[in-house]
């Protein structure tokens, strides 16, 4: 199968779409990348790369197409903005050029924010010849308000517009959540949508990488009783709940909440600690990801949470199905998807989204469990994940998933 994958987001950046097109490829299809110039998370342009120009790698067998992108320099609105519709501008300017006269059978849309990266591949969809399938990451116009990115009525509608217009133009949507279906199914025929979640590289997770961890954070996750947090530290994980939560714990013997990670909240929870004097938050800060494998494999449990907003309720956080491949025991402190995979894998605990009492009360529940219990929990949570979401399966399942729908073209 000829596959063509247009994303704003691609290898050095750390996205899902690197190891599933690696993958692909492994399993003998022929993968092209049509991508942008590398700048996220931190707005600069990689070293070795330009903002202008179009570029051409080869990346463990896989083709890349790199065209020019203005780099989300500081974030901001106006600064992402630029960023989103420079790519959206570049690729309609020059991928059909540089893709003159190539054939694919399919083309995948990885499409987190902005759902406007999209655009470039329906202008290549009837030069290519291609069965366009969108892989929906997030659910559009409904994040725009849920995060205020656009607050204006009138301008959401004509979001919604769009992205009715870009749903139309899909002949497949691929959807990470269950919960998605019938957010997307509003601005599309249900016939279009399929349930594709994510999934992890089970060999990436289980890496050779020297162990650089700081011995501090060694000493505290082998003597105490950790429950870690990893990602992004933002207003989208209620960081706020961990810390009101771990206030209420300072009684448990040898209890830490480890916060690793960084973002926007960052110096809210340095602030916090220190103004509550909590000696059981440790936040050492953000480690590469071929150092994860060392931090889940020394923590007692691993905690995921998010606001309580309706629309966070429908996804499934990344880290779920990488604490799932972990072996630990999880607590999931929110709502919707994320904590019924949580539950359905009997793999943790759940409570409600931005409760700290009752957070406090899971946390503490999970503390007093004897050790086979959450020894059970984890290998729970790891088949689970080899069911569900391992990425060698999940690539022969979305291959059979896009021939199927190509056949009937």
């Amino acid at each position: 199968m000829k596959i063509l994958i247009v994303t704003q987001y691609f290898w050095p950046e750390f996205f899902i779409i690197n190891a599933l097109s690696r993958n692909l490829h492994e399993q003998g299809c022929e993968v092209t990348i049509a991508t942008g110039k590398p700048n996220y998370p931190d707005g600069q342009v990689f070293p070795g790369y330009t903002e202008e120009g179009v570029l051409r790698e080869n990346w463990k067998g896989l083709e890349i197409i790199r065209i020019p992108l203005r780099a989300r320099r500081h974030g901001g609105a106006v600064n992402l903005f630029l960023n989103y519709f420079s790519f959206v501008l570049s690729g309609i300017k020059h991928l059909p050029g540089l893709l003159r006269d190539r054939r694919f059978d399919v083309t995948i849309v990885f499409a987190p924010s902005p759902l406007t990266s999209a655009i470039p591949a329906i202008f290549l969809k009837s030069r290519t010849k291609s069965h366009l399938a969108i892989w929906v990451q997030d659910l559009w116009p409904e994040s725009l308000s849920a995060t205020g990115f656009i607050k204006n009525r009138f301008l959401l509608a004509w979001a919604s517009l769009g992205v009715r217009w870009i749903y139309s133009k899909a002949d497949t949507l691929l959807v990470q959540s269950k919960a998605f279906i019938g957010p997307v199914s509003k601005y599309s025929e249900l016939s279009k949508v399929v349930y594709y979640p994510n999934s992890i590289d089970d060999g990436e997770i289980h890496s050779s990488a020297e162990n650089e961890l700081p011995s501090e954070l060694i000493k505290h996750l082998d003597e105490n009783f950790c429950v870690v947090f990893a990602g992004n530290i933002g207003k989208a994980q209620a960081v706020e709940t961990l810390i009101a939560a771990a206030a209420q714990l300072q009684h448990l013997d040898n209890f830490k909440l480890v916060l690793v990670g960084s973002g926007s909240m960052s110096d809210f929870v340095t602030e916090e600690v220190a103004r509550l004097g909590l000696n059981n938050v440790v936040a050492p800060g953000r480690f590469p990801i071929s150092q994860m494998e060392h931090i889940f494999s020394r923590a007692s449990a691993l905690i995921v949470s998010l606001r309580y907003e309706e629309i966070l309720s429908y996804t499934i956080p990344g880290k779920v199905q990488a604490y799932l491949a972990s072996g630990k025991p999880i607590i999931a402190c929110m709502n919707g998807e994320g904590a019924r995979v949580v539950l359905e894998s009997q793999a943790g605990l759940a409570c409600a989204a931005e409760d700290p009492n009752q957070l406090a009360e899971t946390i503490e529940k999970l503390y007093s469990m004897p050790a086979d219990i959450l020894d059970e929990m984890g290998k729970n949570g790891r088949q689970y994940f080899l069911e569900n979401f391992e990425m060698t399966h999940q690539a022969k399942n979305l291959i059979s998933i896009l021939a199927s729908r190509v056949s009937k073209d």
